[in-house]
C-alpha cells in the first residue's frame, strides 16, 4: 500500500483529490487582512547613512544633519535624493522622487525648488561599504539613483550689486 493509501494518513490523496480534513470544514477568515500590498522600496536608510557618514560627516554638520534627517523621518516619501554642487559631491540639498512625475522637489537645503529630469547633469550611487560616492553612467532617474548634480547654469550666482540712485555724481 503506498503511504496515501494507509488509514490515518494525514497527506493528501492525489487520485481522489482529497484531504484528510476537506476545506469545507474550515470556517472562512474574517478577520483583518494580513496581507498588504508591498510597497516601493525605500532608500531612506541608504540615505540616512550616507548624510551620517559621507556628506554630512562630523561634529560641524551635526545641527544641519539632524535637521535634515528629521525632514526625512516627517516624510512620507519613499525616495530621497541628495543634490551635490558639483562631481566634488558637496552636500546642497535634499530632494523628493514622485515616481509619476520624474520630477524631484526640495524637501531640505540650498537648490531649486523643483528639478525636472532635463536639467539633471550626473547621477551617483552611494556605496556604503567604501561610504562614498561613485557616478553611474545612467542618464534616467530611477530607484537605484541616491544623488545627482544640476548643470552649473542653473545655480543662482550672486547679483550684482547696483550702485543707489543718490550717490551718483552730479553732471
Amino acid at each position: 500500500m503506498s503511504p496515501s493509501r494507509l488509514p490515518g494518513s494525514r497527506e493528501r490523496d492525489w487520485e481522489n483529490g482529497s484531504n484528510a480534513s476537506s476545506p469545507a470544514s474550515v470556517p472562512e477568515y474574517t478577520g483583518p487582512r494580513l496581507y498588504k500590498e508591498p510597497s516601493a522600496k525605500s532608500n531612506k536608510f541608504i540615505i540616512h547613512n550616507a548624510l551620517s557618514h559621507c556628506c554630512l560627516a562630523g561634529k560641524v554638520n551635526e545641527p544641519q544633519k539632524n535637521r535634515i534627517l528629521e525632514e526625512i523621518e516627517k516624510s512620507k516619501a519613499n525616495h530621497f535624493l541628495i543634490l551635490f554642487r558639483d562631481s566634488s559631491c558637496q552636500f546642497r540639498a535634499l530632494y523628493t522622487l514622485s515616481g509619476e512625475t520624474e520630477e524631484l522637489t526640495r524637501l531640505a537645503g540650498y537648490g531649486p525648488r523643483t528639478v525636472t529630469p532635463a536639467m539633471v547633469e550626473g547621477i551617483y550611487k552611494y556605496n556604503s561599504d567604501r561610504k562614498r560616492f561613485t557616478q553611474i553612467p545612467a542618464k534616467t532617474m530611477s530607484m537605484s539613483v541616491d544623488a545627482f548634480t544640476i548643470q552649473g547654469h542653473l545655480w543662482q550666482s550672486k547679483k550684482p550689486t547696483t550702485p543707489k540712485k543718490g550717490s551718483s555724481t552730479p553732471k
